[in-house]
């Protein structure tokens, strides 16, 4: 095992920079998870780690070694898709023991380590059926499995929930993760959806357009999101971004929008007036407040079990999003009194950069 590193990284396809010069450094039996929307070069930027893609600049260093020319199977890393690409005409045994057969190893041994892997992903049931006998949740096990029999130094996972529905993707996150405690290998993890990535990771690296935007532990990136993207990427619902201005006053600043105005928090007192955007969680907003901020109609009341979501329209292009619990009482179309929490409120620039309170 070794720890990764991507020196000055840059990856062109023709005319277009899929990936501008990454520098990123993964620490051995890490579980790191590279997020964002489609076409921001996270999968790229896998496929230049595997050895399937030459970077155009830059360098990969693995255990102190520039890998730039080494070929993939020398890298001694192991690869899953988010296809299965299972061999259809041979059972999962078979599908499983191909890369130790294709080097050769004993039939004991061989069986001996299907053996053990399927146990470890649990799929020791399913050895003599064939993949179109397996259950989509099944056959990305049995993928898992004929990656693990190859015992690689690092993991790198590319999108391998993304076709499966919400209850498999729950029941293999977990599966990821225990994996991960087992194994105590470096898992590099590819995906768009926010909310594996905030199970998973040890830490995030957000990327967009080519470009890391932000890196650090889930909990960091929620709570702390350093521009207008990553807090509307982040958090389901997301966060509530409202557009307007900061003034100031004679009780130092306020966040006025055409709908309603708020005093910011005194760390905020040095800030320039002007444009902004004022972020606030979900969470963070208390509905039917004896000492409301403002009072609007609420639009939308959508019950999810352990929680409810209140829609409140303020009259911006989306509504405002609280969380409450279940036992709201609230209705649609009734007013009430919302109070956001002042500790809790972030500001974003014109420009989409996080606006820093003073410490």
């Amino acid at each position: 095992m070794a720890k990764i590193e991507l020196k000055n990284l840059k990856k062109n396809f023709g005319q277009f920079v899929a990936v501008k010069q990454l520098d990123l450094v993964i620490e051995d039996g890490e579980f790191l998870v590279l997020v964002g929307p489609s076409g921001c070069g996270k999968t790229t930027t896998l496929r230049m780690i595997a050895g399937f893609e030459d970077p155009s600049e830059g360098e990969i260093v693995m255990g102190g070694k520039v890998i730039n020319d080494l070929a993939p199977g020398d890298r001694n890393l192991g690869m899953v898709f988010q296809s299965h690409a299972l061999f259809p005409h041979k059972t999962v045994a078979e599908n499983i023991e191909f890369g130790p057969r294709m080097k050769k190893i004993p039939v004991e041994e061989r069986r001996k380590r299907v053996k053990e892997v399927s146990e470890m992903v649990r799929v020791t049931h399913l050895l003599d059926k064939l993949p179109s006998e397996c259950s989509g949740g099944e056959a990305q096990r049995v993928a898992l499995a004929r990656t693990l029999i190859t015992n690689p130094d690092t993991y790198l996972l590319d999108e391998p929930l993304s076709s499966l529905d919400a209850k498999l993707r729950r029941e293999l996150r977990a599966e990821a993760d225990r994996l991960h405690q087992e194994l105590k290998k470096t898992f590099i993890y590819v995906t768009h959806d926010q909310e594996e990535a905030m199970t998973l990771a040890d830490r995030i690296v957000v990327m967009n357009k080519g470009e890391i935007v932000q890196q650090g532990s889930p909990m960091d990136i929620y709570n702390n999101p350093n521009s207008h993207f990553i807090a509307d990427f982040f958090g389901s619902p997301s966060m509530n971004l409202i557009a307007g201005e900061i003034t100031a006053g004679e009780n130092g600043r306020t966040f006025v929008n055409s709908a309603f105005s708020a005093p910011l928090p005194a760390q905020y007192a040095d800030t320039p007036p002007g444009a902004a955007t004022l972020g606030i969680r979900p969470e963070h907003i208390v509905v039917g407040s004896a000492k409301p901020t403002f009072t609007r109609k609420v639009s939308l009341v959508e019950p999810m079990g352990k929680e409810t979501l209140v829609y409140i329209n303020y009259g911006g292009e989306r509504d405002i999003i609280a969380i409450t619990d279940s036992n709201t009482g609230i209705k649609s179309h009734t007013e009430i009194g919302v109070e956001l929490s002042q500790s809790n409120i972030l500001l974003f620039a014109a420009d989409g950069a996080r606006i820093r309170a003073a410490a």
